[in-house]
């Protein structure tokens, strides 16, 4: 019922900025959360940051607190992730995702969303 697709990624050097972009077609989404997932080979993936309904409440991975800022646009379907001060273990696929149902809140884990996107590589080099 709803495509998402990302995009943005690249290759960059450390110190490096990268915007990433989520579009989402189908049915709406405005009426529950967000958030940008990353996966490196053997591990788990993991919530990179989240944002709620409206976009008045978002949180960040302790690792990217002060780098990553995620915002959103209702009116345009998209969701943004502006990656600055890029590390090399900030390297990964990164995701976008969105819920199925209503919601308020602002969801950190995988079960919480129901549609993903293929996924954007960012790849940090030092």
């Amino acid at each position: 019922q709803v495509q998402l697709v990302e995009s943005g990624g690249g290759l960059v050097q450390a110190g490096g900025s990268l915007r990433l972009s989520c579009l989402a077609s189908g049915r709406t989404f405005s009426s529950s959360g967000m958030g940008w997932f990353r996966q490196v080979p053997g591990k788990e993936r993991e919530v990179v940051a989240a944002i709620n309904w409206t976009g008045g409440s978002a949180y960040y991975a302790d690792s990217t607190k002060g780098r990553f800022t995620i915002s959103r646009d209702n009116a345009k379907n998209t969701v943004h992730l502006q990656m600055n001060s890029l590390k090399p273990e900030d390297t990964a696929v990164y995701y976008c995702a969105a819920r199925g149902s209503i919601g308020t809140r602002v969801y950190l884990v995988q079960a919480d969303y129901d549609y993903w996107g293929q996924g954007t590589q960012v790849t940090v080099s030092s």
